[in-house]
């Protein structure tokens, strides 16, 4: 699982189309259903905090947890800004590790699909059984296969901002179901100067049934899927579902 290092840097400037406070609403609005209303909170795989930053600010206490320094650093830059007690720790989400248990992880944005192996989501999945509450709530996303094959597949994406700009080639293995991201990207250093920089991602779609396979093999209860951003089961064409799980014991 590779981290973001100079995507890092214009992350914010190419996610602003994010409705990152509509997101929060949805997870809080989740989070409530299961009476997780305060206490700790894991964003796992948090990225420059955008999330944490909103749930930190709803009156949760906020732990961001992120395997790219570079983007840590920009979460950092915005917790001082704010003056908002997050703790945020640079660790793999593979072999994370915190002091004691929390109400609820979340963890969205695609995270898990950077996790290539179901033995290595599995792992993941017994990390946050282990740290969560009794009952506690484990909310995450993930990009489904039907977005992969039709919407991203060998599609090349641009955007040429006053800054920076970018090229983001898609390349999808049905057989692996693996999408590669090859990442261009162009950043200003000084007047009329840009540096290019080129780095590369992988993501892996799963289909529902093995994730609950593989949350029951890591101790979990499945609790339900939503098509995103609702409260209505998957679609054939959904491009994005949540999942929520709950601890069911050690």
């Amino acid at each position: 699982m590779e981290a973001y290092t100079s995507f890092a840097r214009v992350y914010d400037t190419f996610m602003d189309n994010i409705p990152y406070q509509e997101w929060a609403e949805y997870i809080k609005g989740l989070l409530q259903t299961y009476e997780v209303e305060s206490g700790l909170v894991l964003d796992l795989g948090c990225g420059t905090g955008n999330l944490t930053q909103i749930l930190a600010h709803s009156g949760y206490d906020m732990i961001g947890i992120d395997n790219s320094e570079d983007m840590l650093e920009i979460a950092m830059e915005k917790k001082y800004e704010t003056n908002l007690d997050i703790l945020y720790l640079l660790q793999d989400m593979r072999e994370f590790e915190l002091y004691g248990t929390v109400k609820a992880v979340v963890s969205i944005c695609d995270s898990l699909n950077y996790i290539l192996s179901e033995e290595e989501l599995v792992d993941v999945f017994k990390l946050v059984n282990n740290y969560l509450d009794p009952k506690g709530i484990f909310i995450f996303d993930l990009n489904t296969q039907y977005k992969y094959e039709q919407i991203l597949g060998e599609r090349v994406i641009a955007e040429n901002r006053e800054d920076c700009s970018f090229i983001w080639d898609n390349y999808y293995d049905k057989e692996e179901r693996l999408n590669e991201y090859d990442l261009t990207l162009f950043i200003k250093e000084e007047e009329d100067l840009f540096r290019k920089y080129q780095e590369s991602h992988y993501q892996k779609a799963y289909e529902l049934d093995t994730i609950k396979a593989l949350l029951l093999e890591a101790g979990m209860e499945f609790i339900v899927a939503y098509d995103a951003f609702t409260r209505q089961p998957p679609k054939e064409d959904s491009e994005r579902i949540y999942v929520i799980a709950r601890e069911k014991g050690k």
